[in-house]
């Protein structure tokens, strides 16, 4: 599955486990154009230069290459431009209708923060160190199926200063920071629902002593009526709701009219084959057989064709159909109305035609759009 334009712009999260290896991908180029001065653009290195395992992730206590040893929290990682976002540190502050920029610093400039350590002075004594990770590695890397997701261990193989575990001469294993989840808003008295509404139990089950139906009219009354009216609410209304309610392109709906329509064909084929087999007229059983199956065809092409022409004149097209031949109409009279009106000066060689009436097509279509009239 493919990248979207979408994804890579909404790529920085503040969620530390890395749960697939989509970033490695690589991005259109086309992407990173801006098409407007109020588009942001598509913010994202070559895949070659980007990083597989992630070792800084969002709540690691981190200092900043170049920037002496002022601790910094990350806020955020984007995996493909190789950013990492400083908690409390901002280019941008917030004005109206605007969100404040965070700063952001290159993945290779930031080192973790290790803690501190004791170690002993030569002249005696012990004192205390920061230590950071100069270099980190990715040991046993593997898939987690019950939290889906990878996990490694984080090794610390060179920090600054030089430190490790005397007891075990191991290199130190860095901890993952621990995530919370973001606190939800409370409840809006304004849109949410209360939850003593919820938990109020409203519906009333129906009593079984009565077996008579409610009256759906006389719910509608109690319903839009001014003065309050007597209703039993413990009478079952789902029965009147049932058809409005229920979905007629549900799949066991579907299946149910198909194997009606299936029963119908093979009753009607059945009932074709059997009609040509009581008048064989000399024909044998086999012929009268195939000819009922043929009709049996036909019938079906001639219901498959009323189908269709009964789909395709829909309401609009049928009135758009009326207007016209009323129109017609109205064109035919003034027409006639013209010729009956018209007066010849007297003149010589003058000679009254016969006449005959014709029907045209259009008559028909009159007389099929409205039998009644004529």
């Amino acid at each position: 599955m493919s990248l979207s334009r979408v994804q890579v712009l909404k790529a920085t999260t503040r969620i530390p486990w890395t749960t697939n290896f989509r970033h490695l991908l690589p991005v259109p180029k086309h992407w990173q154009e801006k098409r407007s001065r109020y588009d942001t653009g598509v913010k994202a290195v070559s895949f070659k230069h980007r990083i597989k395992y992630w070792n800084v992730v969002p709540g690691d206590k981190i200092r900043i290459r170049g920037e002496g040893r002022k601790l910094h929290e990350v806020l955020s990682i984007n995996r493909f431009s190789n950013r990492v976002y400083i908690k409390g540190s901002t280019i941008k502050e917030a004005g109206t209708n605007k969100v404040p920029i965070n700063r952001s610093v290159h993945y290779s400039r930031c080192q973790l923060f290790l803690g501190t350590h004791k170690v002993s002075r030569p002249q005696g004594g012990e004192r205390e160190i920061s230590v950071f990770a100069r270099r980190v590695g990715v040991r046993d890397p593997y898939w987690h199926p019950g939290l889906r997701r990878f996990d490694w261990k984080r090794i610390a193989l060179a920090t600054v200063p030089a430190f490790y575990d005397k007891t075990t001469r191991t290199p130190l294993v860095i901890p993952w920071p621990e995530y919370t989840l973001p606190e939800r808003p409370g409840a809006n008295q304004f849109y949410d629902t209360a939850k003593d509404t919820v938990l109020k139990i409203t519906y009333q089950p129906p009593d079984v002593k009565k077996p008579k139906p409610a009256d759906e009219n006389a719910y509608i009354k109690a319903l839009f009526s001014p003065q309050p009216r007597t209703f039993d609410e413990s009478m079952p209304m789902e029965d009147h709701l049932a058809k409005e309610l229920s979905n007629p392109h549900s799949r066991a709906k579907k299946q149910k009219r198909w194997q009606a329509a299936r029963v119908r064909r093979a009753e009607l084929l059945k009932k074709f084959v059997e009609r040509e087999l009581l008048k064989l007229n000399g024909r044998p059983a086999r012929v009268a057989r195939a000819e009922g199956v043929f009709k049996f065809r036909q019938k079906l092409e001639e219901e498959r064709k009323a189908e269709k022409k009964r789909r395709w004149l829909t309401a609009e097209r049928k009135a758009k159909i009326e207007r016209k031949v009323k129109r017609k109409q109205r064109k035919a009279e003034k027409q006639k109305e013209k010729l009956t009106q018209l007066v010849l000066k007297e003149s010589t060689n003058q000679v009254i035609p016969r006449y005959r009436v014709v029907t045209s097509s259009f008559d028909r279509i009159v007389t099929e759009m409205n039998p009644q009239q004529h």
